[in-house]
C-alpha cells in the first residue's frame, strides 16, 4: 500500500452564497494524515465562472463526478448548511450508483430532511431584509453587504442559493444512509436549532449524535477548534468501525 495513502479524505461542503474561503484555514488545523479538500459549488469561489446551479440534485451529481476519481481512500463529507444537504444527496447518489460510500458524514446547521416545506424563506426577501437577516445570521463578508457595487454583483447568487436550500425536498420515500453521521448546531442558532438537527438520527443507519456548540448559523467562525477537534473524534469513530470499507477502498490504490 501506498505510504502517503491518507488515512481520510475529508470533503467540506461550503453554505449558501459563500465559498471555501470561510474554511481555508481547516487543512492546516486537522489531521495530518487527512487529505482535505475544500469544495466550490459552480459560480463560487475558484468555479466563479462556471453557470451556478440551482438545483440540488444537479449540484450533488457535479460534484460527485468531479471527485469520483479521488475515492481511492477512505473518505467523508462535511457539509455547512447548504452544503449538509448536498452531502446527504451526495451521498445517496453514491449509493445508487455503486461507488465507494463514505465512512462518516457531518452535517452542520441545516435541519434534517422534511417532506414538505415551513417555516420563514429569505431568498424572496426585499434586498434592505435579506442584508440585515444575512448580517444576523453572519457567514457573509460585510463588504458584500454594505458595498452596492458588491451587492449587485453578488446578490443573484446568494438569492439562487437560499432558493436552493428551501426548495430542496428528499426523494419521497428515501432510505436512512448506511454510514455514520454526525449533526452539529450551535445553540443559538434559530433556523437550525438543536431539536430540529437531533432529527437527523432518522436519516441515517448510525447516529453518532447531536454537537451542540455556543453560538449562532456560523457557531465556527471565530474559533473553529472546537468543532475540529469534534470532527476528528466524530470521523475517527467512524473509521475504526469500519474495516470492510478500509480494505475495500484500500484495493483501489
Amino acid at each position: 500500500m501506498d505510504s502517503t495513502r491518507p488515512a481520510l479524505r475529508l470533503f467540506v461542503l461550503h453554505h449558501a452564497g459563500g465559498s471555501h474561503l470561510l474554511y481555508r484555514h481547516w487543512p492546516a488545523l486537522l489531521p495530518g494524515t487527512w487529505d482535505v479538500r475544500l469544495l466550490d459549488a459552480p459560480g463560487h469561489g475558484l468555479l466563479l465562472d462556471l453557470p451556478q446551479i440551482s438545483d440540488a440534485g444537479r449540484l450533488a451529481d457535479f460534484l460527485l463526478r468531479a471527485i469520483e476519481p479521488e475515492l481511492t481512500c477512505p473518505y467523508a463529507f462535511f457539509g455547512h448548511s447548504m452544503g449538509a444537504l448536498v452531502a446527504y444527496e451526495m451521498t445517496q447518489r453514491a449509493l445508487a450508483r455503486g461507488l465507494p460510500l463514505p465512512v462518516w458524514v457531518g452535517v452542520s446547521a441545516r435541519s434534517a430532511p422534511q417532506p414538505a416545506g415551513g417555516g420563514r424563506g429569505y431568498h424572496d426577501l426585499p434586498a434592505a431584509e435579506l442584508r440585515t437577516s444575512l448580517k444576523l445570521l453572519g457567514g457573509t463578508p460585510d463588504a458584500v453587504l454594505d458595498d452596492p457595487g458588491l451587492w449587485a454583483r453578488f446578490a443573484p447568487v446568494i438569492r439562487a442559493d437560499l432558493r436552493l436550500v428551501e426548495t430542496w425536498r428528499p426523494a419521497p420515500g428515501a432510505a436512512p444512509l448506511p454510514v455514520a453521521l454526525s449533526a452539529y448546531a450551535g445553540s443559538d442558532d434559530r433556523s437550525a436549532s438543536p431539536p430540529r438537527m437531533a432529527g437527523w438520527r432518522e436519516h441515517t443507519e448510525r447516529f453518532l449524535g447531536l454537537r451542540a456548540f455556543d453560538g449562532g448559523h456560523f457557531y465556527f467562525q471565530d474559533d473553529p477548534a472546537p468543532l475540529l477537534r469534534q470532527i476528528e473524534r466524530d470521523a475517527a469513530t467512524a473509521l475504526d468501525a469500519t474495516p470492510a470499507v478500509n480494505s475495500a477502498t484500500s484495493q483501489a490504490t
